[in-house]
């Protein structure tokens, strides 16, 4: 009796669990991606290329907001007025299931935003900075689905820990058509 199995049922055996294995591996990192999670695209409402303009003002200013890195983050790149312009990211943290937001322009601002929730078409989120003069201060914005093609940004501080709140802006987003 030939004890030997003809090479071609061998590799395809090989071939076979190869395939296996990096089915399962593919799948296992699908899963563990955040475009798994229904929670880190709770902000794809503000996806797009939008107008920008402050109530009463000129319709200058403009964003492209985008995802990054496998759908995990949202990156709003702007431009406003007089040369001024930033990115901003976001992104879900789920160790502590919660969002987290970085704010950067070219005129020295950073903020970071350490505490954020979203729920569908709202987005709100907190954290703490420094003023030029050095005091605390607490940071909020808040973004807001108003229609499929309107969204509404604003910018609160907080010189009292948050006991009351002075509005900086109110943006309205328009979206450009595509």
């Amino acid at each position: 009796m030939n004890t030997k199995q003809p090479r071609y049922k061998l590799s395809t055996i090989f071939f076979t669990a190869v395939l296996a294995v990096f089915c399962t591996t593919q799948s296992s990192a699908q899963a563990n991606s955040c475009a798994a999670h229904p929670e880190s695209q709770k902000l794809d409402y503000w996806l797009g290329d939008w107008a920008i303009v402050a109530p009463g003002g000129a319709a200058d200013a403009s964003s492209q907001v985008s995802r990054s890195l496998d759908k995990c983050v949202v990156v709003e790149n702007w431009k406003g007025e007089q040369n001024h312009f930033g990115e901003n990211v976001f992104g879900y943290s789920a160790g502590d299931k919660s969002w987290k937001g970085f704010f950067a322009d070219n005129r020295g601002h950073v903020h970071v935003f350490v505490d954020g929730h979203v729920s569908a078409g709202k987005a709100e989120f907190e954290g703490p900075s420094r003023s030029d003069k050095g005091e605390k201060e607490l940071n909020r914005i808040r973004i807001t689905r108003l229609s499929n093609n309107k969204v509404e940004q604003t910018w609160d501080k907080s010189t009292d820990n948050g006991a009351t709140w002075k509005r900086l802006f109110r943006l309205e987003y328009t979206r450009r058509p595509s």
